[in-house]
């Protein structure tokens, strides 16, 4: 592998990074205002959208340490958003659900949240959207040791 493809690696990492970064901050910056962290609110569309969750599971889900996962369940019981309920058959497995209250939260937050990411993507096309996704998406199941 020549010098020269080594460096477009590098540069293709350096933009995949800051494009990322940048998406993010603007679509956090929105999540905030409504008194959330992005934690927070992917916990509760996690369940909104699935349904109860087991406490372990969580983590993997939302891609978050799951030492974490106790710490923004608890912070989000506090806000009334979600509460924890024992697994009639197993009592090592506690499950979050959502409450009434974290529903109302979702429901209030998500369309603006889907507004503001479509619009941080209408710089590309449809069908750049899809080339996109397609090369993103290899590159990452390439990086984790799995195929298409």
């Amino acid at each position: 592998m020549g010098n020269e493809e080594t460096n477009q690696s590098l540069k293709l990492f350096i933009v995949l990074s800051r494009a990322y970064r940048a998406i993010n901050e603007n679509v956090n910056k929105l999540i905030h205002t409504y008194g959330l962290n992005p934690t927070e609110f992917a916990v509760l569309e996690l369940l909104y959208h699935k349904g109860d969750q087991p406490l372990q599971q969580i983590g993997g889900k939302i891609l978050l340490a799951s030492g974490s996962i106790t710490y923004v369940v608890d912070k989000l019981e506090e806000k009334g958003y979600l509460k924890r309920v024992a697994c009639p058959t197993d009592r090592r497995v506690t499950f979050a659900s959502i409450t009434d209250s974290g529903k109302e939260m979702i429901e209030t937050i998500f369309p603006s949240h889907e507004q503001r990411i479509h619009e941080l993507m209408t710089e590309l096309s449809a069908e750049e959207k899809d080339t996109v996704i397609q090369l993103v998406k290899r590159l990452g199941l390439s990086a984790s040791g799995k195929q298409l």
